[in-house]
């Protein structure tokens, strides 16, 4: 299965991204990087992939065994380590009562098991392209 995702330049670095499917949204950079703060910067927006990511991915276990999860909550802090470089990503799950301590710890190992955690944890081989073409 192949994706596409294309950012077409609105003004300074702000931009209109389309992800394949019909998914809009717009992304930029903060004031304090010369950017306008119409979106979120693309390094936050990985931040937000990887929180959602969890969540779906503990959410479809959790689902398999009939736990119910409740108001689930994943939270991800990012640090910055050079400008605009992530450095560290801390991922909290937020679970409900009722669970028993070996489900937990099931559901934080399973966390560990989202294919964005697998890409930023380099656990997967990904090979980047960089081309140039005409407009």
């Amino acid at each position: 299965m192949a994706v596409r995702a294309t950012a077409r330049r609105r003004t300074g670095y702000a931009h209109d991204v389309e992800i394949e499917g019909g998914h809009r949204l717009v992304m930029d950079e903060p004031e304090e990087a010369g950017g306008s703060d119409l979106g979120p910067s693309p390094t936050r927006t990985l931040a937000a992939a990887l929180a959602a990511c969890t969540a779906i991915t503990i959410e479809m276990y959790a689902d398999r065994k009939g736990w119910d999860l409740g108001d689930l909550e994943v939270v991800v802090d990012m640090e910055y380590g050079q400008p605009s470089v992530p450095k560290s990503f801390v991922v909290t799950l937020h679970l409900p009562g009722g669970l028993t301590e070996e489900q937990q710890e099931r559901l934080r190992v399973i966390a560990g098991k989202c294919p964005v955690h697998r890409v930023i944890g380099s656990e997967t081989e990904i090979a980047v392209e960089d081309r140039v073409a005409p407009l």
